[in-house]
């Protein structure tokens, strides 16, 4: 039976790190479906808020689905809408924030994958 799942229908979990402020999260594909290499997340991140500002030892990719944000990405910050998509390299500190101003949450789709290089599982994968 195919794996097929909707955002609209994602089970969204509040995002339990230091540093957050707005941001939940789903994993739509992962671990749980037996996914061998890559997990996809939807996270939204409310007006006002954000993720935390971390790195890691993996690369992930990111397509925004809907509102605007930044990204901090090699020490700047930048803008980021509907349509985009974003590297985020290996061992990159980064952040994804949400201006108070904003009109609607900001949500993005966010691939990683399911072990980390040093080995062991990839938290929300």
């Amino acid at each position: 039976m195919p794996e097929i799942n909707n955002i609209n229908n994602a089970d969204m979990q509040p995002i339990q790190m230091d540093g957050v402020k707005g941001a939940s999260m789903a994993v739509m594909i992962g671990r749980h479906n037996k996914a061998p290499h890559f997990a996809l997340r939807s996270i939204a991140v409310e007006p006002g808020g954000n993720t935390p500002l971390h790195q890691h030892d993996y690369e992930h990719e990111v397509y925004v689905v809907s509102g605007k944000g930044q990204v901090l990405l090699e020490g700047d910050t930048h803008p980021i809408k509907t349509g985009d998509t974003i590297l985020v390299p290996a061992n990159e500190l980064h952040q994804f924030t949400v201006p108070d101003n904003a009109s609607e949450p900001f949500r993005f789709l966010c691939l990683v994958p399911v072990e980390q290089n040093c080995g062991g599982d990839v938290p929300g994968s």
